[in-house]
């Protein structure tokens, strides 16, 4: 796919390209159906709904998805997923986006450290390790 957004196709392939191999994902398979959407639990609380995550992919929208706190409120449940016609697996593609941003400069998004203590001692382990692994680069 070629995309020419603000006159940098070359960014905005590579940045599809970088999305579509993380994630092992098609994304000119979505055809915007908003399924995903209309399922995602987490989607009240996203600037950008899961099926919009998708069509800014495909556009190579990279600073917009990058800069978007809907990527951190994906709890991975699924559900988008089981409910694609296409099979498209959006959760992945918000995964692969997440870690694109994670990976950028080495870049945290949750600072464990600064967590206060009462946080620490009252929440379940595995939901502080499963923050760290979504959060953290």
């Amino acid at each position: 796919m070629s995309v020419k957004i603000n006159g940098n196709a070359a960014a905005a392939n590579a940045f599809i390209e970088k999305v579509e191999s993380l994630s092992n994902q098609d994304l000119l398979a979505c055809y915007q159906c908003g399924k995903c959407s209309a399922g995602c639990p987490m989607a009240k609380y996203m600037d950008i709904l899961p099926h919009q995550i998708i069509r800014f992919a495909q556009l190579g929208l990279k600073d917009e998805l990058l800069a978007s706190e809907a990527i951190w409120m994906c709890v991975s449940c699924l559900t988008c997923n089981t409910r694609c016609p296409k099979g498209v697996r959006i959760a992945e593609v918000i995964e692969a986006v997440r870690q694109v941003r994670l990976r950028t400069k080495r870049y945290d998004h949750l600072h464990v450290r600064e967590l206060p203590a009462k946080a620490l001692a009252t929440l379940p382990p595995i939901a502080i390790i499963g923050s760290m692994r979504k959060g953290t680069s």
